[in-house]
């Protein structure tokens, strides 16, 4: 494979989509099970607005599979992977709808943060690719959390 990066770069820029991805897909399933489960007088707007969510992230995670794919590595693709991987933890029993919507926002602020540690490799490889990509999902999670963040306001 000749595309202009180097196997050491390709492989180290995979292993960070590929902690992108387990954060992604554990947040996906903790947003749809959030979806599933929520009660209380926010109901509506919080199942609505976790639908839009988490059906947006479904299309994501394949975006950033695709790309580990794109740089000759395969992508993880179980829980188990996921699990080794992920910065995000799962969701015990049901939290009351605040609480879920804290959790929400930590979640998209980790997915930040894994996002921004990829971009030094990134960038030292010239792939821009993966850059812009990058910067897609900043810009995502970046304002769900804001959005997230304003129902906790009093």
């Amino acid at each position: 494979m000749d595309i202009g990066i180097n196997e050491q770069d390709r492989q180290d820029i995979a292993h960070g989509l590929s902690r992108l991805l387990a954060d992604s897909y554990t947040l996906y399933l903790k947003t749809h099970n959030f979806h599933w489960n929520v009660t209380g007088p926010m109901f509506n707007t919080l199942h609505l607005m976790f639908e839009a969510q988490y059906n947006e992230m479904a299309l994501a995670v394949d975006l950033v599979a695709e790309r580990i794919r794109a740089l000759g590595h395969y992508a993880p693709g179980s829980y188990a992977d996921y699990a080794r991987l992920t910065s995000i933890p799962e969701a015990s029993g049901v939290p009351k709808a605040d609480d879920m919507i804290r959790q929400l926002v930590d979640g998209h602020e980790t997915l930040c943060r894994t996002a921004r540690s990829i971009f030094a490799v990134v960038e030292k490889a010239g792939d821009e690719p993966t850059a812009d990509l990058l910067t897609q999902r900043l810009q995502v999670h970046e304002k769900t959390a804001w959005m997230l963040r304003s129902l906790l306001e009093k």
